[in-house]
Parts: C-alpha cells; sequence; structure tokens
C-alpha cells in the first residue's frame, strides 16, 4: 500500500514538473520574441497600411522580413523604418516574373521562407455600383491584382516550401467576401474568391506539411479605405472619414484597428497555429455573425 502511494506521488510530482515546464515554454513562445524567432516572412503590399503593421510585428517578434510592395518610395522607406531585419524588393504581383524574384530573392539571402503573406490588393472603382454599368475592363484589374496576383504568390511560396515539408502561407480577404452588398461588385468578388482557393490549395499542401489560410477584417481607415471611401465624401476631413469608418462596427467599446489584422496573422503564421489550415480567420466583431430584425417599437404602432 505504501509503495503504491510513493509511486503515485512520484507520478503525480513528474506530471506536475511537466505541466510547469510546459507552461513555461508557452509563456515564453506568447510573450517573448520568440513567437517567430528564426522565420523568414515575405508581405506583399506591405509599404502601408495592413501590411505594414503586420511586418512590424513580424519584425518585434523575431522575424526576418521581406517588404515586396510596387511602390518604390513607401516600400524602402518601410523597409528602413522596420530596421535590419527587414528588406525590400520591388514586386508587381500582376507580374508573376516578380513575385518569383521575391521568393528567390528570399532564398538567396536567407535560404529559406517559411511564411508568404498574399495581402497586396486593391478596392478597384467606387463608382457606378451597378452591375448594369460594370465596366469589365476594371474588373479585370481586380481580379488580375486581387486574385490571380494571390494565387502567384501562393504558387511561388509552394515551390520553396513542398522541399522542405513546411510552411504558412496567408491571405488577406475581407468580410466584403462573406456578405454582398458591403462593398464595389469587383471587390466583393474578387475577396469571395479567397475562402475558396485557400481550402483548394490547402488540400493539396496539407501533404506536405504546409498551411494555408485567410484573414477577413471589418473595415479598417487604412490609407487605401480612407482613399476609397472619402470620394463618397468629399466634403469630409480625414478625421471625419476616420470616424466613419469607426464607426461601422457592432462591438460595443471596440474598433477594428490594423493592429488586430497584424496579430491574427501572427498566430496564423507562428507555431501555435501548427494545426490549423484552410481557415477564414474572421476579424470583424461579430458584424458577419448576425443581423437584426428592425421592428418598430409598440409606440410606432398605434
Amino acid at each position: 500500500m505504501l509503495r503504491t502511494i510513493a509511486r503515485f506521488l512520484k507520478l503525480t510530482t513528474l506530471t506536475n514538473d511537466l505541466l510547469q515546464k510546459r507552461s513555461r515554454f508557452y509563456a515564453t513562445t506568447v510573450g517573448g520574441r520568440s513567437r517567430l524567432e528564426g522565420k523568414v516572412a515575405l508581405i506583399t503590399g506591405s509599404a502601408s497600411g495592413l501590411g505594414k503593421a503586420t511586418a512590424h510585428e513580424f519584425v518585434q517578434h523575431g522575424a526576418q522580413v521581406i517588404i515586396a510592395d510596387n511602390d518604390t518610395q513607401l516600400g524602402p522607406q518601410a523597409a528602413k523604418d522596420l530596421g535590419p531585419s527587414a528588406r525590400y524588393v520591388e514586386c508587381d504581383v500582376t507580374i508573376e516574373a516578380q513575385i518569383a524574384d521575391a521568393v528567390n530573392f528570399a532564398m538567396t539571402h536567407y535560404g529559406k521562407l517559411d511564411i508568404m503573406y498574399n495581402n497586396a490588393g486593391i478596392t478597384g472603382p467606387t463608382l457606378p455600383p451597378s452591375i448594369a454599368e460594370l465596366d469589365l475592363d476594371e474588373f479585370d484589374r481586380v481580379m488580375r491584382i486581387n486574385v490571380r496576383g494571390m494565387i502567384a504568390g501562393i504558387k511561388h511560396a509552394a515551390r520553396v516550401m513542398i522541399p522542405v515539408g513546411s510552411g504558412s502561407i496567408l491571405c488577406t480577404s475581407s468580410i466584403s467576401g462573406i456578405m454582398g452588398g458591403l462593398g464595389p461588385h469587383p471587390y466583393t468578388i474578387s475577396k469571395f474568391t479567397i475562402p475558396g482557393v485557400v481550402k483548394s490549395v490547402a488540400s493539396e499542401l496539407c501533404k506536405a506539411g504546409i498551411r494555408v489560410n485567410c484573414i477577413s477584417p471589418a473595415p479598417i481607415p487604412t490609407p487605401m479605405a480612407l482613399t476609397q471611401i472619402g470620394k463618397l465624401y468629399p466634403g469630409l476631413t480625414q478625421e471625419q472619414v476616420v470616424g466613419l469608418v469607426n464607426g461601422l462596427g457592432e462591438l460595443k467599446g471596440a474598433k477594428c484597428e490594423d493592429i488586430d489584422v497584424a496579430r491574427a496573422a501572427l498566430y496564423l503564421a507562428s507555431d501555435e497555429a501548427k494545426f490549423i489550415s484552410g481557415l477564414n480567420l474572421i476579424v470583424d466583431g461579430g458584424f458577419t455573425s448576425f443581423k437584426n430584425l428592425k421592428f418598430p417599437s409598440p409606440d410606432q404602432t398605434a
């Protein structure tokens, strides 16, 4: 009996020690720089907005980041702002060769590519709103950047990730790709496409140990969003347009900011999400989870 109790106490002690070690490891990886320590990430469309915010978050957590953008003024400045852990490469995602070159840059300078974040995208024309007036050339332009450019990014990331059997590929979608009527038709259609692409590609790349996920944020007052919405309200100041965007949410006391998307990307890119693939992570404060029935109040029915 005493021997049984002693064995039980020893087993309990070993279990507690193991749990404490795991807790310390988890706290270190979550709270410290080691969440992406030693990782190499390439982010398209990262000279400003969500891409730059994500690049900053990745660098803060130990990653080497490649700023891939066609803006040859803001791109180098973004890399400079982020310090020695960031480099800039010119990359127009409508030109497959430039995406291939950006991936090759990672392989040449770092010997690997752990994270590919296909973030580049445009809204396209805000007006005209009617499908009857849709300019198909403009539609094609949006699809070339938002969908074809993203697929090219996935293709070339997979090219270098498959041989090593690991990697995390991310894409930026939108809540406009979850519910109709939240954006112009070309933008909405392109964003509806992205979660489907993610699931299709995940079905193949799972077999190679590569995870593929996307993020669908609510409207955020990024420079691109403010420019587009400002066209609808030319009489408003930028501060007023920011207020408009921030007022679109449903979650009381909170607003969607670029850091929310950056941290969602950080999670999906890190080993904390090692068993997550094919996911569309919706960052919208519950906006797309419900629609209220707007009944009149009793005093209005009298």
